[in-house]
């Protein structure tokens, strides 16, 4: 390694361990103070989050390596403005996503004292099958995600500082393991709040340092002229109409079924925190990913990028270009923030769906010893469980995917056509019913994989997520309307509307 690799990698080391340092300080502090079981401390913290920890950890959970590596890298080297456009569309999610699950996804879990997302699904329908089911689904679309963003990770890593991808991926995943398996909730939901910060010093060192060396925008106009030269006659020419559809759906609007970040609507102190996180979380998405684009897209007009093996390595490539050592190995840490801050949550509700959501429920169940011996052991095993998580994930990405902003974008579809309709349908429909919600959940799956793979419907232009949650939808008002003629129990009344 060069000077300058050493200089940057040891920044990142200090940065990660900074990291599992504060976030298990925060969650053994929050443990002495803290009245819940260690159950629900593991896995929802204290149900106390400010505004600004709600905000920071809900945009940072959603704002992944693609957001900071691989769509600004897609904006310089082939779709200028037209990507940063696109992006712009994320801007109001935690908005979307706290303003519609909000209040009432909170009450109704404290009501049920469902700490997970299929905890709450249980408690509404009162369906085993519905909530194995999702809970399935939830783990292999997680792990499918967690891939995309392992080899974020690591490639950041090995593209900084010329070490092999597989020894980067391995000092990646011991970081990113070890804090969440032994701070849970607390140290996620910490850590993400200090990942937000530094996404928005890392988006504003890019902004800066692009104009500057691109000489402001005058000189940024003519050097994208040049690498980019149809940059400015049409900026919907390199996406037809139903593919800018397709993504405001599956990054904007379909959101609001991803259990990652529906579960921090459960964590919050009072509706005034939460008003507040939906204005913060809006202001900074803003900046993060409308400028990390933006940045991207100017980004091209700086230098040949024609031998860089895909768009994942035109963002590592460009800020060793463009800034100082020093500056270069701090601006790294922001979409290594980003990286760090979605895998730690989707370990953490991975394990919960195994922990919480199947073991407990399943296995445990109402047998006195075993109960007893769970609630003395459970953090214990749900650490064991998302160390072991953390592990196979590491191991499937020993091979990674060639471009990681498209198993990303997969397993989110995924997520959301799994959960979109039982989520949002439960809390707001009284005739969703047990079969309603799983004929839903297995439909939308069932038709969003086939329309992916069918080649004569990838060629109507219309991303699988659209058709998923469509057929997801009308199966779950359908056979709602046919199963829910004798309404929900007195129970379910009472605790969730």
């Amino acid at each position: 390694m060069t000077g300058n690799q050493v200089t940057m990698l040891v920044i990142l080391i200090i940065y990660l361990v900074a990291n599992v340092a504060i976030g298990m300080y925060m969650s053994k502090k929050q443990d002495k103070v803290s009245t819940l079981s260690d159950e629900k401390k593991y896995f929802i913290g204290g149900r106390g989050m400010s505004g600004l920890v709600l905000a920071m950890t809900t945009m940072a959970t959603y704002t992944s390596v693609s957001s900071f590596v691989s769509g600004p890298g897609a904006a310089g080297l082939t779709y200028g403005y037209a990507q940063a456009w696109v992006a712009a569309v994320q801007v109001p999610v935690t908005f979307l996503v706290l303003g519609v699950l909000g209040n009432k996804f909170a009450l109704v879990s404290r009501r049920t004292g469902a700490v997970t997302v299929a905890g709450y699904l249980r408690a509404r329908y009162k369906s085993d099958v519905l909530v194995i089911v999702c809970s399935l689904l939830m783990v292999a679309f997680f792990i499918a995600q967690m891939v995309s963003q392992f080899t974020g990770g690591a490639t950041l890593i090995a593209s900084i500082t010329g070490l092999d991808f597989k020894i980067s991926l391995v000092i990646f995943a011991i970081v990113v393991i070890a804090y969440t398996s032994f701070g849970g909730f607390t140290a996620v939901v910490i850590t993400d709040t200090i990942q937000g910060l530094v996404m928005c010093l890392g988006t504003f060192l890019m902004i800066f340092f692009v104009l500057k060396a691109g000489g402001g925008l005058a000189g940024i106009d003519a050097g994208m002229a040049q690498n980019l030269p149809d940059v400015y006659d049409n900026l919907f020419a390199k996406y037809k109409p139903q593919s800018l559809l397709s993504f405001w759906v599956l990054v904007g609007f379909g959101t609001i079924g991803l259990p990652q970040t529906a579960v921090r609507a459960m964590g919050f102190k009072n509706t005034k925190e939460l008003h507040k996180a939906m204005w913060i979380g809006a202001i900074t998405c803003s900046f993060v990913i409308v400028g990390m684009h933006l940045a991207g897209a100017w980004a091209g007009a700086l230098v040949d990028t024609a031998n860089l093996p895909t768009s994942d390595y035109f963002v590592p490539y460009i800020i060793q270009k463009i800034m100082p050592v020093g500056i270069a190995g701090i601006f790294l840490a922001a979409p290594m923030a980003a990286v760090m801050s979605t895998v730690s949550s989707l370990l953490i509700l991975a394990s919960a769906a195994i922990i919480k959501d199947l073991y407990r429920n399943y296995i445990v169940k109402d047998d006195p010893v075993k109960v007893e011996k769970y609630n003395k052991n459970v953090s214990k095993v749900s650490m064991i469980c998302t160390f072991i998580i953390g592990i196979v994930t590491m191991i499937f990405t020993m091979d990674p995917p060639d471009i990681i902003f498209f198993l990303n974008l997969f397993a989110m579809g995924g997520l959301e056509c799994s959960f979109f309709w039982p989520l949002v349908g439960g809390l707001f429909w009284r005739k969703g019913t047990p079969a309603a919600a799983t004929a839903s959940a297995i439909g939308a799956v069932a038709v969003y994989i086939f329309c992916y793979y069918n080649p004569a419907v990838k060629a109507l232009g219309w991303n699988a997520v659209v058709w998923g949650l469509l057929a997801g939808g009308i199966i779950y008002f359908v056979v709602g309307a046919i199963t829910g003629k004798n309404g929900l129990d007195k129970d379910v009344l009472d605790k969730c509307f």
